[in-house]
C-alpha cells in the first residue's frame, strides 16, 4: 500500500514540475511558417498539405501505442480465459 501511494506521488509531482517547466512551442519554425503563408497569399495550396503532414506525424505514435496496448489486452484476455478453463 504504501509502495503504490509512493509511486503515484512520484508521478504526480513528476507531471507538475513538467508543466511548471513547460515552454510554448511552435509547429513550424519561422522559414517554414514564412513560406506556407507566403504560398497561401499567392493562391497555392502547399500550406494545406504541410499542416496535414504534421498531423499525420502527430497521429502516428498515438496509433503505435494504440496498437501495441490492444495487443497487449488482447493476449491477456486470452491467458485469463486459458486460465479459467484449467481450473475447470
Amino acid at each position: 500500500m504504501k509502495g503504490k501511494f509512493l509511486k503515484i506521488t512520484f508521478i504526480v509531482l513528476l507531471c507538475m514540475v513538467f508543466i511548471a517547466l513547460g515552454t510554448d512551442a511552435f509547429a513550424q519554425c519561422q522559414m517554414c511558417k514564412m513560406g506556407a503563408e507566403s504560398n497561401l497569399n499567392a493562391g497555392g495550396a502547399s500550406a494545406r498539405g504541410l499542416n496535414k503532414g504534421i498531423l499525420f506525424m502527430l497521429a502516428t505514435p498515438y496509433l503505435i501505442v494504440g496498437g501495441l496496448g490492444y495487443a497487449w489486452w488482447r493476449n491477456r484476455k486470452k491467458q485469463a480465459e486459458l486460465q479459467g478453463q484449467n481450473e475447470l
